[in-house]
């Protein structure tokens, strides 16, 4: 009786997984193909006209992401080079630096540029006491940037950790100096990695909303044409179109990414770590990456201070005083939103990580060969734009029997699924790492698949869960293409009032809500940290004991 219990939960729980990921992804994608595509039940392309009457906005959005990733690319090497080259002291203030930028709303860029380069901007007009105009493509451009070089140097910092150290020492041995084995080696050595970097950079650019709504003026894109059909024309059919034409080159992208990843994982030199390597400061490239990935750091610094300057101060007639008048004015936004938003954070962090993890342990651990689908489907929001998603979600559950939209759930379903892929890929990585012949010996002696679940699984699993729900947490804190089009005026989240503030003029109120959700972020982000931390000295403890 007991054991048909087990079996029974071990069904629903699987069920529950599947159902969750077919009606909360699946569905919402095909509810956009079926609406762009089709008409009173037959096939009507009529509305993909606009692509050849606006090809304007194709142009922009090509040329925007092209620009983009070139400079952020170039920006993520040199500081990818100079991290794995500097002293352990400099690698941790450059990996502060990026975490600080990753952990910010998407926009944020955008508001500290019009506060240090508008038309009274505190360099352009305080320093220069020029009035121009901050607007257009090369605001994006820079704008994002600024925002993508640190996930890029990031990503290519990790890759260059994998490199086998004997490759520089044999070098160093034969008298390489610094700028050969930068040209020679380590260079060439990142152009999987580089590729991949520079993929998801032009598929980002395409998918961005909120930095050309806010800074490109009269200079529009694809991905502004979207969030414009449905905000200022009312026309989601429109909407959907537009996102249908920007999932093309992003699951082309997808596809050269994981092809490339592939290529890349299989490229990495064993387990031969390249940390610890020790590579003379010197040469003309070195100083070249050096002096590239200082500027960029610095011109971070400068951002945020200029948020938090904002934040604390205002001008008047040309001079800058102290004053707590933004934060007296956001008060009542903070108030109201920011209770709502740290709470559908926790239970998307929450939510997501669970769900990830019990998905990868039918696909991987049970090897259920219809969860391979299940999982190929939940990484399917990590392809598309978030506006994809939201407007997804707004055609799939706008009538019965899930008549959502206008509720907090369709945000917080939204949201969750939305980190699932993140959150699934930290599962898998997870459960790779656990033996084997521990969960074998659960069922020799008994135990069922249930037992296994929670004996063995969520227990070993706590540092993946802990990335998962850290991730899930900050992305959705600081996220607003996939949730702008869902949320009703009374259920706004903290990104969505400051979006509106700024579109309103009020940078000084704007930069109060960047502050705060950075700092909510830092303060959960340096939580995780801090438990582990606590549990590495504990197992140094244990170790030094087990020695003695």
């Amino acid at each position: 009786m007991r054991k048909k219990l087990l079996d029974s939960l071990d069904k629903i729980l699987m069920i529950t997984i599947i159902l969750s990921v077919l009606i909360f992804i699946l569905y919402p994608f095909i509810s956009v193909f079926i609406t762009s595509l089709m008409e009173n039940g037959r096939i009507d392309l009529s509305y993909f006209s606009f692509v050849k009457d606006e090809a304007y906005l194709i142009k922009n959005s090509i040329t925007t992401g092209i620009y983009s990733t070139i400079l952020s690319t170039l920006f993520s090497i040199m500081i990818a080079v100079y991290f794995y080259i500097s002293t352990d002291r400099v690698k941790k203030i450059i990996t502060a630096i990026l975490m600080l930028t990753i952990i910010s709303p998407p926009f944020v860029t955008s508001l500290s540029y019009i506060r240090l380069f508008g038309r009274r901007g505190f360099i352009t007009y305080g320093l220069l006491g020029l009035s121009i105009s901050p607007y257009g493509q090369l605001g994006i451009v820079l704008m994002q940037s600024l925002g993508f070089t640190s996930m890029n140097a990031i990503l290519l910092m990790g890759y260059l950790k994998q490199i086998d150290k004997t490759l520089i020492e044999s070098a160093r041995s034969l008298g390489a100096k610094t700028t050969d084995i930068i040209k020679d080696i380590i260079l060439p050595l990142m152009k999987p990695s580089i590729t991949v970097v520079m993929l998801l950079s032009f598929i980002r650019s395409l998918a961005d909303f909120s930095t050309p709504r806010i800074i490109g003026g009269a200079f529009n894109v694809l991905a502004t044409e979207a969030y414009l059909s449905i905000i200022a024309k009312g026309d989601i059919r429109r909407a959907a179109t537009i996102s249908v034409i920007l999932f093309i080159p992003a699951i082309i992208v997808f596809i050269l990414y994981m092809t490339k990843f592939q290529s890349l994982a299989m490229s990495q030199h064993g387990t031969n770590s390249g940390e610890g390597v020790s590579i003379k400061r010197e040469g003309y490239l070195y100083n070249l990456m050096k002096i590239g990935a200082i500027f960029f750091l610095v011109w971070i610094l400068i951002q945020y201070a200029s948020i938090i300057m904002s934040a604390f101060t205002d001008i008047y007639k040309g001079k800058m005083y102290f004053t707590l008048n933004h934060f007296r004015e956001s008060k009542i936004n903070v108030l109201d939103t920011f209770p709502r938003t740290i709470f559908v954070a926790l239970i998307a962090g929450i939510a997501s990580s669970v769900i990830g993890l019990i998905l990868e342990y039918y696909g991987f651990i049970r090897n259920y060969k219809s969860m391979k689908i299940i999982d190929f489907i939940a990484t399917m929001p990590y392809i598309v734009p978030g506006t994809f998603f939201g407007i997804g979600y707004i055609l799939a559950f706008n009538k019965p029997p899930l008549e959502l939209t206008g509720t907090l759930l369709i945000v917080i379903l939204n949201v969750t699924f939305r980190q699932l892929p993140f959150a699934s890929k930290v599962g898998y990585s997870t459960l790779t790492q656990i033996n084997r012949d521990t969960i074998n010996s659960v069922k020799d002696l008994g135990g069922h698949d249930c037992h296994v679940i929670k004996d063995i699984i969520l227990p070993l699993s706590k540092s993946g869960l802990y990335i998962s729900f850290v991730n899930g947490f900050t992305s959705t804190m600081t996220t607003i293409g996939s949730i702008i089009f869902l949320i009703y005026p009374k259920q706004k989240l903290a990104t969505m009032v400051m979006f509106d503030v700024i579109e309103s003029g009020k940078y000084g109120v704007g930069s109060v809500i960047a502050f705060l959700i950075i700092l909510v972020c830092l303060m959960v982000n340096g939580l995780y940290y801090l438990l582990l931390s606590r549990k590495e000295k504990k197992k140094d403890v244990s170790y030094s004991i087990g020695l003695n």
